[in-house]
């Protein structure tokens, strides 16, 4: 049997990747819930060319993470090589074992390092914040280049933004944030750029990665071009229809398999429930440590006391949700190799895949295609319906996560802002969520990503752009804007004190009280930038005329 993505011959492990799950909710014991496998192929997988420094270097590879010869596991996979793979693989075989064998100088030889663009800006603290984020702009700008071959960048035929600091590719869902700011700021040429990159990444890969980098193919992210085509286009979702069969085909690789799954089975992205509902989770097709944190990925597994397959996927899958990482998907909150993103269906993600289907019904309806807006709008109303019965607690009234595996209901988070955002909660559901929203993530700095302290960057105390957005619109669709304001008020308050006092913005803000204090916890530092920050702040700062 061999991976489609590499054309290598899987491993023992690895001949498992993708298969249909078993409703483990009749055995007893989580590590009996993997029954007998039945063998699949996984289908849409990225081309042959694609290979990811991890499969291209092997034991150089690991040599290199495993030393720690750079402090940040994603520098590596980043560095372009200066000559073929193949021979600086070959050549390091030969010379490993000497007794004078440097690896860093080897390292350093035969690739080149990454580039930070922008490290040597220095921002203008005469600057309002307003002037600040417009200035931003050009320094987070990457042009397309002559692409180094065998390079883990995927180039991208038009210009855009990265988010800063350690990041230094274009991210799916953190764009669309970023575009809020751009749209506000007045600049349409980048918003043009941005909308079209994704949809080339979508015909040439069928699907939008996580990133513009090989080791990203194997996953996306949450599924947001719908909510980029109509911020793009001027005139709503009717001039959206060039875009029409991006929408299908990305809605195509999110419901893969989905046709051939009995009840309780669950392929790739989706789960067939009891009843016959069909719902989503975030996925990744490889089941290997990630390239950009193959240490951390590598010493998690070794603590979980599970399969180390079944680790890293998770931990892949998280990383997907754009969560990565949060109590949300730990069975142990305190314990990140108890991580078991997979089993769990997120009310954010099928929020944005209830939209990505009322946007395909609207589209196709202004283009006269009746029976595919007539498909849609049933898919979207079976999706209301399945969220309505699985991830809404009718006891408490508020929406949650979902364990499949174990049928229970599982965490309550800010992802619950995703369906006011997206117009799918009703008005008596908006109206006992706001309570939620209020009682249990409200602070006097914007609200939290959870109402669970721990180590993990998306959880309490921390405060997170996309988040703030999304709950501050999701509450106006519903007129309660007495808390949307409020929310609003608070994370400005919150990036104008920090930017007052050090003159940046930052990836996420410890918002526990009214200090303005950096964000903590996660797998890496701190970063300063920071695209979406950015973007969610200016497009508030002309909302609420304020500079």
């Amino acid at each position: 049997m061999f991976n489609k993505a590499t054309r290598l011959p899987l491993s023992r492990e690895s001949e498992r990747d993708v298969r249909y799950e078993l409703d483990p909710c009749e055995l007893k014991l989580d590590e009996m819930m993997d029954a007998e496998p039945q063998p699949e192929m996984i289908e849409g997988m990225p081309a042959s060319d694609a290979l990811t420094p991890a499969d291209r270097y092997l034991e150089l590879f690991e040599h290199v993470q495993s030393s720690r010869i750079f402090p940040d596991s994603k520098t590596f996979p980043d560095c372009a090589p200066k000559g073929d793979p193949l021979d600086i693989l070959i050549n390091y075989r030969k010379v490993k074992r000497s007794k004078d064998f440097d690896l860093r100088k080897f390292v350093e030889d035969n690739f080149y390092l990454p580039e930070t663009g922008g490290r040597h800006y220095v921002s203008n603290p005469e600057n309002t914040l307003q002037e600040h984020i417009d200035s931003l702009w050009p320094i987070l700008t990457r042009e397309p280049q002559d692409h180094i071959e065998y390079s883990s960048l995927l180039p991208l035929p038009q210009a855009y933004i990265v988010p800063g600091g350690r990041f230094s590719e274009t991210y799916y869902w953190d764009s669309y944030f970023t575009m809020l700011g751009l749209a506000e700021s007045g600049r349409d040429d980048l918003l043009r750029c941005m909308a079209d990159n994704f949809a080339w990444m979508i015909e040439t890969y069928g699907h939008i990665p996580n990133g513009n980098r090989t080791y990203y193919l194997s996953r996306s992210q949450p599924p947001v071009f719908a909510l980029m085509v109509e911020l793009f286009e001027e005139d709503g979702v009717r001039g959206a229809r060039r875009y029409l069969d991006h929408l299908l085909k990305e809605y195509a690789f999110w419901m893969d398999g989905a046709e051939s799954l009995a009840n309780n089975q669950a392929y790739r992205h989706v789960v067939r429930l009891p009843d016959g509902s069909l719902l989503n989770r975030y996925w990744d097709d490889r089941d290997t440590p990630r390239d950009e944190s193959w240490l951390e990925d590598v010493q998690t597994a070794k603590l979980s006391g599970r399969p180390a397959a079944e680790v890293y996927r998770d931990l892949r899958a998280g990383a997907a949700s754009g969560w990565d990482y949060s109590t949300r998907w730990l069975r142990d909150p305190h314990r990140l190799a108890s991580i078991r993103t997979t089993q769990f269906i997120p009310v954010d993600l099928n929020a944005f895949l209830y939209k990505l289907e009322t946007a395909i019904s609207n589209i196709a309806g202004l283009k006269k295609d009746e029976l595919t807006s007539a498909s849609f709008r049933r898919k979207a109303a079976d999706r209301l319906e399945a969220v309505n019965r699985y991830l809404w607690d009718v006891q408490t009234g508020c929406y949650r996560d979902y364990d499949w595996r174990r049928n229970e209901l599982a965490s309550f988070s800010a992802a619950c802002v995703v369906p006011l955002y997206v117009g799918m909660a009703s008005d008596e559901q908006a109206q006992l969520l706001a309570r939620h929203i209020r009682e249990r993530l409200l602070t006097p700095g914007g609200i939290l990503a959870t109402e669970v302290e721990s180590d993990e960057q998306w959880d309490k105390p921390n405060g997170w752009a996309p988040l703030q957005w999304m709950a501050i619109q999701g509450l106006k669709n519903y007129h309660l804007d007495e808390l949307s304001d409020e929310i609003a008020q608070n994370w400005l308050a919150t990036v104008t004190r920090f930017y007052t006092q050090h003159h940046k913005l930052i990836e996420k803000y410890h918002i526990g009280n009214s200090q303005a204090r950096p964000g903590g916890g996660g797998e890496y530092p701190l970063q300063d930038g920071f695209g979406w920050t950015n973007g969610v702040t200016r497009r508030l700062l002309g909302l609420y005329n304020k500079s």
